[in-house]
């Protein structure tokens, strides 16, 4: 999760709001997470993965869901903000059954350090690992990750593109929670430079009372590609990558279809599965 922004001149309800609380409602699928990780370990390895490490995991929300999700299951959560993985101890942690949350182990460190055990998959989600801006970054992160997994494991990763996600003093605006005391997620596409293909962009929360949090989150990333990651990802020594595509229509449930092939969209999200 990238570095956030404290509470500075703030009114109304935006001063009262709670920023990881709002991001966890506007941008994470916990379930739908696990439901995709449980099914491209699966197409892999004929069976379901028990073991998860969680790269940027933040309030790792995603750890929890996948411990609550079977009994059998553990979970490793790695990040480098204190604050945030102590917001998700008082928050989601806390909220787990006690044998459930035994299950959950926090490390406040940098995802490219190996100290947990090997695991059946590793998620470096919400593009997080585009804070990597160089090839070499990627595949000295990638061949750590690949070292995390075990002899049969996978890691799972999202992507975006499309023309559409070049553009700047764009916002994507979208409606959380509807009324008075509701809020709206504002996604701004701020800065891109073609050049280098380094990028900027802001999470920013507007409340029922016209109030606002402005840059609430912020990210700095270099803008990858699916060649170049899979080109990445084979470096790092992964046998085989796949690209899992949404091919459920609008008003449906979303699909996951590992593909070869696609007609072009403006604007897309797609996961990359790297397969030890």
């Amino acid at each position: 999760m990238a570095k956030s922004k404290k509470k500075k001149g703030l009114k109304g309800l935006a001063a009262k709001a709670d920023k990881f609380d709002c991001y966890q409602q506007s941008v994470q699928e916990p379930e739908h997470e696990v439901d995709v990780f449980e099914q491209v370990f699966k197409e892999a390895f004929d069976r379901k993965p028990l073991t998860l490490r969680e790269d940027f995991c933040g309030t790792f929300s995603v750890c929890c869901e996948w411990v609550s999700s079977n009994s059998k299951r553990s979970a490793w959560g790695v990040d480098l903000c204190g604050e945030t993985l102590q917001w998700g101890r008082d928050n989601n942690l806390s909220k787990l059954k006690n044998k459930a949350a035994k299950r959950v182990h926090i490390l406040e460190q940098d995802v490219r350090e190996k100290n947990t055990p090997q695991v059946d998959v590793l998620a470096a989600q919400n593009f997080s690992f585009w804070i990597f801006k160089t090839r070499q970054e990627v595949i000295d992160y990638f061949k750590i990750a690949y070292n995390n997994l075990a002899s049969e494991g996978v890691m799972v990763m999202d992507m975006m593109g499309g023309r559409d996600c070049y553009d700047t003093d764009v916002t994507d605006k979208r409606t959380i929670v509807k009324g008075k005391k509701g809020f709206k997620y504002h996604w701004e596409q701020a800065y891109f430079n073609p050049v280098t293909s380094d990028c900027t962009f802001y999470i920013h929360f507007k409340f029922g009372d016209g109030s606002k949090m402005e840059k609430a989150f912020e990210y700095n990333w270099r803008f990858w590609t699916i060649p170049e990651i899979r080109e990445m990802l084979a470096e790092a020594g992964f046998k085989e990558s796949l690209v899992y595509w949404d091919e459920a229509d609008d008003d449906e449930d979303a699909e996951w279809i590992a593909v070869d092939e696609l007609e072009n969209d403006d604007s897309w999200i797609c996961y990359i599965v790297g397969i030890k």
